[in-house]
């Protein structure tokens, strides 16, 4: 849990970041080339698995803004934040977004929750600004493909159990009840309000078993499918080199 304090700190970094972004966007508008594409990172995980400080090495490496589950709810729920970050999208990518946010509300399932609709807004402006990694709330199944690396971690039930129980100073029986129950709320969350399953790994571009690769490995082959995924497609960024 993340103190008021310590999240305003991380909010008023987050705002630097978007400026940041308007900024380098308007500076690219007068150069007479295409833009390239804002690539986003999305990483959806276990419960039990160390998702956000796989997140957290990633963006330390790429100098990427993290977007974990805490500050998207809290960027979801404050208009005042979310104006802020609906206003410093570059007007080229407006409408994107905007057609993004209607195809999804097409989906009977979508528009029922208030929450989700500013959830779903929230999600596609951050893509839309791009050079972020978002940590669960079904961004992968929201963003598209074309310019989002989808990454999932996984790990066998005992390490997960294991890994809760000693987060949280719970038995093992209390961690294997609190797996269960994360899990089958995230895949709830997701089939419900945007009717596909998180667990298929046809949803995802890469799998990555975090018992067998610790989190600088995971960064490690993080950050090279992103270099070989943006490689490969036209007008894409460039992604930033390891430290």
């Amino acid at each position: 849990m993340i103190h008021d304090h310590s999240m305003d700190q991380v909010v008023d970094r987050v705002c630097r970041h978007w400026e940041a972004r308007g900024r380098a966007e308007a500076a690219r508008k007068e150069q007479p080339h295409q833009a390239p594409l804002a690539f986003t990172i999305t990483l959806a995980r276990e419960a039990g698995v160390l998702g956000t400080s796989a997140a957290r090495e990633v963006g330390k490496r790429l100098g990427w803004q993290v977007y974990d589950h805490e500050l998207l709810e809290r960027i979801a729920q404050e208009m005042g934040l979310r104006t802020n970050l609906l206003e410093s999208v570059d007007e080229r990518r407006q409408s994107w977004l905007r057609e993004s946010a209607e195809a999804f509300m097409e989906l009977p399932l979508v528009s029922e929750s208030a929450y989700v609709q500013h959830l779903l807004g929230t999600v596609l402006a951050l893509a839309a600004h791009g050079e972020c990694v978002i940590v669960g709330r079904g961004a992968a199944q929201i963003l598209p493909p074309a310019t989002t690396l989808r990454v999932r971690l996984v790990a066998p039930l005992k390490d997960r159990i294991d890994t809760l129980s000693r987060q949280r100073s719970l038995s093992r029986q209390q961690a294997a009840r609190e797996v269960e129950h994360i899990d089958r709320d995230r895949v709830d969350f997701v089939q419900r309000h945007f009717l596909k399953d998180p667990t298929d790994p046809r949803n995802y571009d890469l799998l990555l078993n975090t018992s067998r690769f610790p989190i600088g490995e995971c960064a490690d082959l993080i950050i090279e499918a992103l270099r070989r995924l943006q490689a490969r497609t036209p007008h894409a960024g460039r992604v930033l080199s390891s430290p």
